[in-house]
């Protein structure tokens, strides 16, 4: 409730223990600052000792020694004599305190969380209203043909066939290693009948921080086998940066063989679902990665499509279900067969096996003929192949040209990739795969590699494999100054990302 009076006190020192106090109260229709000159109601001369007042003699306020106190709403200040504020001083120093103690407050890591993820919302908000990204554009036209005067056994000279001399990155990115390709027959075994139903022991439960289910989703799974770490012993090395939006499977992989490395880790892709059960009903959770939906829009127009990591510890053959570890949603999620396969096929049904050494005949004898990776691929690649001719939609024409790109198929792969850009592929795509810029890098095709990666930049501007293809493009368009520039920032996006040092070391040497 609002005081009807405020109370002004003139202390004058006494004695060693005794303070004479004027207590001047006034209505509060007359206050007006500074309170020392408000004209009083009326007054009283108190005697304080020990913080007990009794009233005294009268004393004048011209008192030499007078200090000014007085309260509001139950603060009471104590000023000297002839004091005036400092408004903006007092202003500039309220901000400065209140500017450190956010700063302090910032530094508690679920604060942090908290605040960058709402920053990356504004931004992507932001980015989303002044330079929309819209759909994912078709490919440019094909070049002209040049014809020269060699005589009647002149040929056509194709562009895209005689590319630039130009390196290739050390490393491709996942799921895209150069191959040889032989074939050498595996002999499968007879299946062996699966339990109608298995269920594992469910890790620890983690939920995951923001960008970060690839992490938190492997460290659940590394607990299952008695690691004691977190996801973010995880992210030190293989995500330092907390708005990095992607983990590959291959860095993945290289955090268990390097920091896990009493187990074993495999990945294949072209799984089943009769794949993912058999592993178990042997006693092995089994992760995939797959296409999930965001319960928000991000920015007007935002298709809403992710990507998503998950950890499967049980099915159910009556039910037809799996139990899953969702990082994001919770622990023990259950999820339909065809859910489950409709979503792992956005990302060529890759799966991720960890497993103790004494497994390694199990896991051979699960995976069959995919224990071979080349095998394994051939078997997505014809999976893939037939989904263009009954699904036809841009996932089947992606996954058939990211497994032709495997064999180094890159002009078929570039004209899949073309396909499945005209059937609409999700915004956020090219966030998590990448087949596309290694096929038209192939096959010179530039322009599509530069129009290609500046729409992904609009969607992700960190993403620092983006920034290394861009940065090829750009240097094959003899723009050596803004491919390093590319390559610098996809260092900055992680600076474990060993292929765009490996860029810039050729840039600078070139």
């Amino acid at each position: 409730m609002r005081p009807t009076h405020y109370d002004i006190m003139f202390a004058f020192p006494a004695n060693e223990n005794r303070h004479r106090i004027l207590k001047i109260k006034f209505a509060a229709a007359q206050q007006s600052f500074p309170a020392y000159a408000c004209t009083a109601a009326r007054q009283s001369i108190y005697h304080m000792e020990d913080e007990n007042l009794t009233p005294s003699e009268s004393l004048p306020v011209e008192n030499n020694n007078q200090q000014i106190v007085f309260s509001r709403f139950g603060v009471r200040i104590t000023l000297p004599a002839g004091f005036k504020i400092n408004w903006p001083l007092l202003l500039g120093g309220t901000i400065l305190v209140l500017a450190l103690a956010a700063f302090l407050i910032y530094q508690v890591p679920s604060v942090n969380s908290i605040v960058n993820w709402k920053i990356e919302e504004i931004s992507a908000y932001y980015r989303g209203v002044t330079n929309p990204a819209g759909q994912m554009p078709t490919a440019l036209p094909p070049p002209r043909l040049i014809y020269k005067e060699r005589g009647k056994d002149s040929k056509p000279h194709h562009p895209e066939e005689t590319p630039t001399a130009a390196p290739s990155p050390t490393a491709l990115p996942a799921g895209e290693p150069t191959p040889t390709i032989t074939f050498t027959p595996t002999i499968t075994p007879t299946p062996t009948p699966l339990p109608p139903q298995a269920e594992l022991p469910a890790p620890e439960y983690e939920k995951q921080d923001q960008n970060n289910c690839g992490p938190d989703t492997l460290g659940m799974y590394l607990r299952f086998y008695g690691w004691t770490g977190t996801q973010y012993d995880i992210t030190k090395l293989i995500k330092p940066i907390l708005q990095d939006r992607n983990v590959n499977v291959d860095e993945l992989l290289y955090f268990t063989r390097t920091q896990a490395g009493w187990l074993k880790t495999e990945y294949r892709v072209g799984g089943t679902i009769d794949l993912l059960k058999a592993f178990i009903a042997a006693g092995i959770p089994i992760m995939i990665e797959k296409s999930s939906s965001f319960d928000e829009s991000y920015w007007p127009g935002d298709d809403r499509w992710s990507g998503h990591y998950l950890l499967l510890t049980g099915y159910n053959d009556e039910k037809k279900i799996f139990t899953t570890q969702d990082a994001w949603f919770g622990p023990n999620i259950k999820a339909t067969y065809d859910k489950v396969d409709a979503e792992w096929r956005s990302f060529n049904r890759v799966f991720i096996v960890v497993y103790r050494p004494d497994q390694e005949e199990t896991v051979k004898s699960i995976m069959g003929a995919r224990w071979d990776e080349d095998e394994s691929r051939r078997l997505a690649l014809e999976t893939a192949k037939a989904e263009t001719e009954t699904i036809n939609d841009g996932f089947a024409w992606f996954n058939y040209g990211t497994n032709l790109v495997y064999f180094e198929r890159y002009h078929e792969a570039a004209k899949a990739y073309d396909t499945a850009r005209e059937k609409n592929l999700p915004q956020r795509m090219l966030r998590y795969q990448f087949g596309p810029f290694i096929a038209y890098f192939k096959t010179n095709r530039n322009d599509d590699l530069l129009a290609l990666t500046e729409y992904a930049l609009k969607i992700t501007p960190n993403s620092e494999e983006n920034l290394l293809w861009r940065g090829w493009a750009l240097y094959r368009k003899g723009d050596k100054a803004a491919a390093l520039t590319a390559f610098q920032d996809a260092l900055k996006a992680n600076e474990f990302y060993t292929d765009a040092q490996y860029a810039i070391n050729f840039v600078n040497s070139h």
